[in-house]
């Protein structure tokens, strides 16, 4: 998920990179150096205005910017674009970033569907809509509480929620999905090229959105598990 702390390192590297003191860059920004010290330093959170002049100076988008993305100017959301999906005075934890994370989970569903429905097994596409539809429940239902809300509105017992109900069916529907597919592959049924070249050219823009959720959850589960076996 994107940070304030890989923000702020993001924007000390283009600095760097860039071959400009703090000083420098901070009179370009035009703000104070102090000040963009305590962004680089993640002491303080910029609002929107701020994210659009830097992404501007040093010429990157603004998925890159905020680490949603590998590609300096392959964006899914321009600066300009940005500073529109939010009021002014929001800062990174704000709607911003739940617009930048609903952007890139919306691409890479996009293409994950895209590919099943290239399989054309409906065992496969209901598993896995079964299983992203109770994560998303799952995340909802808390939501749902913690705001106060009546949980009468829902059928499932508030305890059964609490009782990982919801990752009891995730995990059935995972299994459907991989014997679904496993089926298909004994078949011998003709899987479509997952190659990146065939995905961007399959799947223009919205490849780029799996790219970089793959490659979030790729390195946040290798630190769990090599935090376990440490």
């Amino acid at each position: 998920m994107a940070s304030t702390t890989e923000f702020s390192r993001t924007l000390s590297l283009l600095r760097q990179e860039r071959g400009v003191s703090q000083r420098t860059a901070a009179g370009d920004l035009g703000i104070s150096q102090a000040l963009l010290s305590h962004y680089e330093n993640g002491i303080r959170e910029p609002g929107l205005a701020f994210v659009v002049r830097a992404c501007d100076y040093y010429h990157v988008s603004a998925d890159f910017m905020l680490g949603r993305t590998l590609s300096r100017d392959g964006s899914m959301l321009s600066s300009e674009e940005v500073l529109s999906a939010a009021e002014p005075g929001n800062v990174l934890q704000g709607s911003v970033l739940a617009t930048l994370q609903s952007k890139l989970l919306s691409g890479a569903m996009g293409v994950l569907f895209g590919l099943l429905g290239k399989l054309g097994d409906k065992g496969a596409i209901n598993a896995a809509a079964a299983y992203l539809g109770s994560a998303v429940y799952q995340l909802y239902r808390h939501l749902y509480r913690h705001a106060g809300a009546n949980e009468a509105y829902f059928a499932l017992d508030p305890n059964a929620c609490t009782m990982d109900a919801a990752q009891a069916d995730m995990k059935v529907a995972e299994i459907r999905y991989a014997r679904s597919l496993r089926t298909l592959a004994s078949k011998k049924a003709e899987f479509p090229d997952l190659s990146p070249d065939a995905l961007n050219e399959a799947y223009p823009g919205r490849c780029q959105s799996l790219t970089q959720v793959l490659s979030t959850a790729d390195a946040r589960l290798t630190a769990l598990t090599t935090e376990r076996e440490a």
